[in-house]
């Protein structure tokens, strides 16, 4: 990609509620880089250094900064806190500094969109989900997080259209699996499932009507923050940075990555 544009905002989006951390730098409507970091749960340790490497890639420093896209949770307690604080300082270094809070279970969520397939049983949508058959709109998903204590944070979602984003059909909650077995999945309509919190509680969703996307999508990135991000901005739902926090669900003391 080519690194002399001048198209503004520069933009920056942050993902530190999950355990494989990332930044990205955009410009406007174009997504320049990515950085993912090496190392599971060092966010501490990389986030710094990979914002600053992006900035320098593209010619650029933190006074280029116009707005800062972050993934708020829920998630990791510190990688939030890590996020919240950094958008806070550059934001009171420099108040033109535009803030973007986006949901991670809808980060999640919209990886759903890179796994659609070509296919002719739908027209005019004319895409599945899987090349097995989850066809849209008939079929729809959740995102799923670990938090802790045999709790999950759970959201829903249904692709109505490739031209749309995913609209959200149930909001976050905090739900055992048997909690969410009884109020969401207890139908046989099917139902595909993806999230980090699969990576060791997979068995615990197993259903006859659930199947599970693969686990490349099951990861939030800062390039789905600032797809969604921007797209926020863009409808001027920008958050206030003085009253800026994680969104737990939970109370922090409660649990803990």
């Amino acid at each position: 990609m080519s690194k002399n544009t001048n198209k503004k905002p520069l933009i920056l989006a942050l993902e530190t509620s999950g355990r494989i951390g990332s930044v990205a730098i955009a410009a406007g409507s174009q997504l320049l880089a990515e950085k993912t970091f090496s190392t599971p749960v060092k966010h501490s340790a990389e986030l710094f250094p990979a914002i600053t490497q992006l900035l320098t890639d593209f010619n650029k420093t933190p006074d280029d900064i116009e707005h800062i896209y972050l993934s708020i949770g829920p998630g990791s307690f510190t990688g939030l806190r890590l996020a919240v604080t950094f958008a806070k300082i550059m934001h009171l270094a420099n108040n033109r500094i535009k803030i973007v809070a986006v949901d991670t279970l809808d980060v999640i969520a919209a990886n759903a969109t890179d796994a659609l397939h070509p296919c002719s049983c739908l027209p005019p949508t004319g895409h599945c989900l899987l090349a097995t058959g989850y066809c849209l709109p008939s079929t729809d998903y959740c995102s799923i997080l670990d938090a802790k204590r045999s709790r999950f944070f759970i959201a829903a979602y249904r692709i109505t259209s490739i031209d749309k984003p995913p609209e959200k059909i149930l909001d976050d909650k905090l739900w055992t699996p048997q909690q969410f077995f009884d109020n969401f999945a207890a139908s046989n309509k099917p139902l595909l499932l993806l999230g980090e919190g699969l990576v060791y509680y997979r068995n615990l969703f197993k259903h006859n009507s659930i199947d599970f996307l693969d686990e490349k999508y099951w990861y939030p990135s800062a390039s789905k923050v600032y797809s969604i991000g921007h797209r926020l901005a863009e409808q001027n739902h920008f958050t206030n940075p003085l009253t800026l926090s994680p969104k737990y669900i939970q109370s922090p003391d409660t649990g803990n990555w």
